[in-house]
């Protein structure tokens, strides 16, 4: 059992925290059950009381309360984006979004989420709490709008028809901006149609955007 603060695989894991180098830090029990359920083997993994010292866990933790059992895990890209249901991700730098957008996709079947330019990292701590195990269910993917499979639909706030009233084809990816700064204009011509989600106030932030319109096309999408 480690007993160290100044154990080896305690100090990698620290600096993992700070900074990936292609593997990423998971915390927390429920996390690991979801890597685990997923077929996802840990480099390495610390259990309080059985692995490490629970009081040596906890200095390592980036949760204020400290953990129960961590796992270190190898960063895995999909080679490009998967239908039929993708969602795109341009410009969403806020990290809990990011998490957020993955757990919606899971919930709803997406095959893939793709991250743009300006995106947070997928596997940062923050994101990979917020994703509450789809990290490790969902297919990511970095790239552009025009590597997107089937009819690509841009979000945009008051343009467009309805997502609710958009007939979609066979396969589709939805293009999801930053709350603030929304979808850029080329971002937007690059894409093969415009919808909006109504609501009464200015915004919705890239989560919510995200799961409403997932939710509105993966059901026709089933039909």
């Amino acid at each position: 059992m480690i007993t160290s603060h100044h154990n080896p695989l305690l100090k990698d894991i620290r600096r993992l925290q700070r900074r990936r180098d292609g593997r990423f830090v998971a915390e927390g029990e429920d996390l690991l059950a979801a890597a685990d359920e997923a077929g996802w083997e840990a480099l390495a993994r610390l259990r309080a009381g059985v692995d490490v010292q629970a009081e040596v866990l906890a200095k390592v933790s980036a949760l204020g309360s400290g953990t129960r059992e961590l796992g270190v895990f190898a960063e895995r890209w999909a080679p490009a984006p998967l239908g039929p249901l993708c969602v795109y991700l341009h410009g969403v730098g806020d990290p809990g979004n990011v998490g957020a957008v993955l757990r919606s996709a899971h919930a709803f079947g997406a095959a893939s989420v793709v991250l743009g330019p300006g995106c947070a990292d997928p596997f940062g701590p923050k994101a990979v709490r917020a994703s509450m195990g789809a990290v490790f269910t969902v297919p990511l993917a970095r790239g552009g709008v025009e590597g997107l499979p089937g009819e690509t639909i841009a979000l945009v706030a008051g343009e467009g028809q309805p997502l609710a009233t958009l007939a979609a084809g066979a396969e589709v990816s939805l293009v999801v901006g930053a709350e603030r700064a929304g979808l850029p204009a080329e971002v937007v011509a690059a894409c093969d149609r415009v919808a909006h989600i109504p609501i009464r106030g200015d915004s919705l932030n890239a989560a919510m955007a995200a799961t409403i319109g997932l939710y509105e096309l993966a059901g026709r999408l089933a039909g």
